[in-house]
Order: C-alpha cells, then sequence, then structure tokens
C-alpha cells in the first residue's frame, strides 16, 4: 500500500494524506512512448549541464573499460559490460527523475535539487532495488563470460581485428551471438518488468520495493507490446551512445532518464494529480547586494505552499 506525500520528504497534514490498494495502470501505445521521449528531450534541453554532470560517470567507465580491454585482453567482455549500462540505468537515474519531477511542480531544477532524492522515505527502497539490479547486471557479465569460454575457451583475443573475424566469420562466433543475444534478453526483460517504473513510484509515491516492483510487472502485463517497444527504444539509444567511446551517453542517458518519469506519468494514474501535487505558489523576497553570496544558494527567499482540495 502506497502512501503519497510532496516533494522532498515533506510529510502534509493527516487529512492530505491518502493511502490506496495500488496505482491504477493506464493503457499505453507507441505514440504515448513517443512523447515521453519528447518530453524527456525538453527536460534535458532545459538542465543540460545539470543532466550532464549526473551522468558523465558513464563515459568514464567506457574509457576506463576501453583501456582495460587493450591492456589485458578482455575484449570479447566490452559489448556485454555496455550491454549491462541498460540493466542499471534506472537507478543512476535518480536525480535525473527528481529534476524532472520538479519541473512538471513549476520548482526551480538545478543540480543542488538532484541530491534531494536522497532525503526521500523510500530511498532505502530504492537502494535495494538498485542493488538488485546490479546483481542481475553482475548475473548477465559472468553469463557473457561463460558463452565466451564455452565457444572459444579461455584464449584470449590477441587483437581487435582477429577478434572480429574470429566471431563474425566463423560459425562458432555466430552460435555465441545468437546465444548471446537470447541470454541477454532474458535478463534484459526480468530488469524491464521489475524496474519500467518502479524508481520513478518511489520517488513520487514513496512505496516501498515490493510494492514498485508488483506495480511495474503490472504495467507491463497491461501493456506487453508497448513495454517491448520501449525496451527497443532503450536498446538501440544505448547502442548508439556507446559507439564512439561511451561518449554518446552523455545526451542519451539524460534523455532516457528523464523520458522514464514522463513514462511512469502516463502509465500510472496519480490519485492526488488535483491536490498535493499541484504546483506550488512561490513567493520571492527581495535580494539585496549585501545578502550576496547567501543568495545564490537555494532556498533563499523562498516561501512553499502546497495546493490542498480547499485552495
Amino acid at each position: 500500500m502506497a502512501t503519497y506525500y510532496p516533494l522532498e520528504g515533506t510529510s502534509p497534514p493527516p487529512s492530505e494524506t491518502a493511502a490506496v490498494d495500488g496505482p491504477v495502470i493506464r493503457h499505453i501505445g507507441f505514440s504515448d512512448l513517443l512523447d515521453a521521449l519528447r518530453l524527456g528531450w525538453e527536460d534535458f534541453k532545459a538542465v543540460p549541464s545539470h543532466a550532464i554532470v549526473l551522468c558523465v560517470i558513464y563515459p568514464i567507465i567506457g574509457i576506463l573499460l576501453w583501456r582495460m580491454v587493450l591492456g589485458y585482453s578482455v575484449l570479447p567482455m566490452l559489448v556485454p559490460i555496455a550491454a549491462g549500462f541498460a540493466l542499471i540505468g534506472p537507478f543512476a537515474a535518480l536525480g535525473l527523475y527528481e529534476l524532472s519531477y520538479r519541473r512538471e511542480l513549476g520548482q526551480e531544477a538545478s543540480a543542488w535539487h538532484a541530491f534531494g532524492v536522497l532525503r526521500a522515505p523510500s530511498f532505502g527502497s530504492m537502494l535495494g532495488l538498485g542493488a538488485l539490479l546490479f546483481a542481475i547486471f553482475v548475473g548477465w557479465v559472468v553469463s557473457a563470460h561463460a558463452i565466451y569460454v564455452s565457444t572459444f575457451g579461455n584464449t584470449p583475443a590477441a587483437a581487435m581485428p582477429d577478434f572480429f573475424t574470429q566471431v563474425f566469420a566463423t560459425s562458432e562466433g555466430w552460435r555465441m551471438i545468437m546465444i548471446g543475444v537470447g541470454v541477454g534478453f532474458l535478463f534484459a526483460a526480468v530488469a524491464l518488468c521489475i524496474s519500467i517504473v518502479s524508481f520513478p513510484l518511489m520517488l513520487h509515491q514513496h512505496a516501498d520495493m515490493s510494492d514498485a516492483i508488483q506495480t511495474s510487472m503490472r504495467v507491463v502485463a497491461k501493456n506487453p507490446i508497448a513495454a517491448a517497444e520501449w525496451g527497443l527504444i532503450v536498446a538501440v539509444l544505448l547502442t548508439l551512445g556507446s559507439i564512439p567511446f561511451f561518449l554518446g551517453l552523455t545526451i542519451v542517458m539524460p534523455l532516457l532518464g528523464h523520458a522514464t518519469w514522463h513514462l511512469y506519468r502516463k502509465a500510472i494514474e496519480s490519485p492526488l494529480m488535483s491536490s498535493s501535487h499541484e504546483p506550488e505558489q512561490i513567493e520571492r523576497e527581495k535580494r539585496y547586494a549585501a545578502d550576496f553570496p547567501s543568495v545564490l544558494l537555494p532556498p533563499y527567499g523562498r516561501k512553499h505552499r502546497f495546493f490542498d482540495s480547499s485552495d
């Protein structure tokens, strides 16, 4: 059972708290997925520097992996590890959900506010689900390595051209590709089913981990085609972002993170959209030169008030 609160973990008066047995799931289609991507792009354009800062770890990891491959001859694991970004991406985008949420409420969105997710009452549940996704990621990497070893043995790839020839010009290589794609699909399907809307749900409605997973599975069960299309979109965009030394992920990851928030909004009907989650009124005080530099630190000179049903 999920309980609804305003942004950033502030508890409303008891009269403004609503509890429900479970969120109402909507039917969504391909047009909704495209619209979620469009809205995610709008969020990215509104706060591009903040999104890039939050996701800069991805190209750093990619470059390190590339150097590791060249130095330690573990080239066969580069593609599985890169593909694994899709498995842990929903957890890594927590700060992006917070920014999209704030923009939806008409509030200021900055890198400072992205860290507000750390104060969410359900942050422990988010960590738990993040750990589960990481375990799935590790399981995928171990499985991919086992598939390679069972096909080519423990002989490392001596050089990149030889490796590509070995994979794409031999029957063993194509068998490894087909088995790897099939196994990878199973891992990706599990991750998608348990996390398609889980993290935004925990942030917005403060659901616990089990409720969030159950709701995500309900979304997939009610919209199997749309869920499969979303998984394909994520896979294609991550592949395109990974090609130039993973640098494209500085755009792809923020886009997908913001878009996931809007996908959640389209898939889940929020019972408090007309009450405690309405945009807040912001009354700004005058700022004076003598107050510098404190005026640069939020939330200076702001008074917040959430609308309630009596407004």
